[in-house]
């Protein structure tokens, strides 16, 4: 007699078989296993969702170093599995997040847990290996967005996946990576139905970034600061060699106009600097609605700002500080006295370096942080020493104090410091047109042309700013004459090793605006002057 076979009452979990005279009981195989993704700083860790629902006492068990966004998501899982017209197992159900030795943050396992319970009680039976699946589940069963999209795609195409399952309103940032299929999708019913083959999905349109990037517009310009030529000089080199530069003026000169036009007259950001940015922001959970960073980043954090919101941190997952955050942009900080100790010398390194290596107990993780930094401060408490029309009522012991609040070693790393004098009200009126932020902006992209040129065979380099001392020595060579006034200044000036670096960095990107194969004196000459805060304090 051939063997007989039959489900059992409680959904097809087991196989009962007959097989001369004797009855067998065999449990059927109920594990499932569906890929996803974890985050780990700016990169994507592959996480595999796996879900085994066997005989037992009924309970949910999620391991894998869940946090507690995780944790809860066994009750938006229930609720949105039933409120799409499926049936949430009374089984015992173990889901693991594998491995189990990486922190598992956020909801954006919501997704994949949904399914991978579906898949192993039956309920799907089509194949979902090498799709990765992220969303966050509401109660009833549609996704919500989750961020760090954009950061899981480009590292999941890395490893070799090529076709993704997204919140629909995910969409937009995932839409300028080319080679894979994604598929931006609205609720849980509509996965399930991609899935089994009843529905069909178009996957998300790819967009141009340069059809994107042509609606760039700014709310100012340099047009329409009055005076100030040294200082939008200064801006000028700062920007066309990546360098750092201090503001320092009374109240009301201008000093915060004038930063907030730097972006103005900084090159366009590349497709691969957009990506950067874009993947910090939608890390941070800051993106708009674009879907990817047009416009180089400004960021001005208040004075009062905690090291750890400058630098990066978090208690649960380590995010991007505004120091990330300005990263390929400006980070303006107005007056910098007024920050803490603590968060000027946090500065220190990535201005060196480029890049901010955060340290918690759960490990270390490394956010890029190549940026221009422009600062502004007061000359004094009051903010009038220097000027021709107000009285200083400071005491030389309180301006030494307050600009001792800004370190020498912090101060060295500022290539360009500049006093910014007052306006007289015949150049506030005057109809005169001022440079424009095209014209200088041109001589910018000029002059980082013959950077990019310079710096073709270089590794990591790409402005001035980025040169080491091996590159000093290649670059910008000095003749006697230019070795001389540089010698002066550095015995007149007090200055150190890092400064007279610096100064030479500042005199090539000058002498690059000149488009002047080599550095001539009338390029020492003005890079040293914009040294004159240190020769200004000298004075007290």
């Amino acid at each position: 007699m051939p063997p007989q076979r039959e489900k059992s009452q409680d959904g097809g979990k087991y196989i009962f078989s007959r097989s001369n005279g004797q009855e067998q009981i065999k449990v059927r195989n109920m594990l499932s296993k569906i890929k996803s993704y974890a985050l780990v700083g700016l990169d994507g860790v592959p996480v595999e969702v796996e879900t085994d629902i066997n005989k037992g006492m009924v309970r949910y068990e999620l391991v894998g170093l869940p946090d507690a966004a995780v944790k809860e998501s066994r009750e938006r899982i229930y609720s949105a599995i039933r409120n799409s017209g499926r049936r949430f197992p009374v089984n015992k159900i173990t889901v693991n997040l594998a491995p189990a030795d990486i922190k598992k943050e956020g909801s954006h396992y919501d997704l994949p847990i949904a399914v991978s319970i579906l898949r192993a009680s039956e309920q799907l039976s089509s194949p979902a290996e090498g799709i990765v699946m992220l969303g966050e589940l509401a109660l009833d069963g549609t996704l919500r967005a989750v961020n760090g999209i954009l950061a899981v795609i480009i590292s999941a195409k890395q490893a070799g996946y090529s076709k993704f399952i997204i919140p629909a309103a995910n969409a937009a940032e995932a839409s300028f990576i080319e080679g894979i299929e994604v598929y931006a999708l609205n609720t849980l019913s509509e996965v399930c139905g991609f899935l089994e083959g009843t529905a069909l999905f178009s996957p998300v349109a790819i967009r141009k970034f340069e059809d994107v990037a042509e609606e760039v517009t700014y709310s100012c310009d340099m047009s329409l600061v009055k005076g100030q030529d040294v200082a939008k000089r200064a801006l000028e080199i700062a920007v066309a060699g990546g360098h750092n530069v201090l503001l320092s003026g009374a109240p009301g000169t201008g000093k915060t106009m004038l930063a907030r036009c730097i972006p103005t007259i900084m090159p366009e950001m590349t497709f691969r600097e957009a990506l950067e940015v874009t993947k910090i922001l939608s890390v941070s959970g800051e993106l708009g609605r674009e879907g990817i960073a047009v416009l180089r980043p400004f960021r001005t954090p208040h004075h009062t700002a905690t090291t750890a919101s400058l630098c990066g941190g978090g208690h649960t997952r380590i995010i991007p500080g505004e120091i990330s955050k300005a990263h390929r942009g400006v980070l303006f900080m107005d007056e910098l006295p007024e920050y803490s100790r603590s968060a000027l010398e946090a500065l220190r390194q990535p201005l060196e370096d480029g890049v901010i290596t955060i340290t918690r107990a759960g490990g270390a993780v490394t956010f890029p942080a190549d940026f221009i930094l422009c600062a502004s401060m007061n000359p004094c408490p009051c903010g009038n020493y220097g000027s021709s029309t107000r009285q200083c009522t400071c005491s030389p012991a309180q301006i030494r104090r307050y600009r001792s609040r800004i370190s020498g070693p912090l101060l060295d790393r500022i290539d360009l410091q500049i006093e910014v004098d007052e306006v007289g009200y015949d150049a506030l009126a005057s109809s005169e047109a001022a440079e424009s932020s095209a014209d200088i902006k041109a001589r910018v992209e000029r002059a980082r042309a013959v950077q990019r040129e310079r710096f073709r065979d270089e590794t990591g380099i790409e402005v001035n700013a980025d040169m080491g001392e091996l590159q000093i020595k290649k670059y910008c060579r000095l003749t006697a004459e230019c070795e001389g006034i540089l010698r002066s200044a550095f015995e007149r000036l007090n200055l150190s090793a890092r400064a007279r670096s610096r100064i030479i960095k500042v005199a090539r990107t000058i002498a690059d605006l000149d488009l002047s194969e080599d550095i001539q004196p009338c390029h020492i000459l003005e890079a040293t002057s914009y040294r004159n805060l240190d020769s200004s304090a000298d004075r007290l």
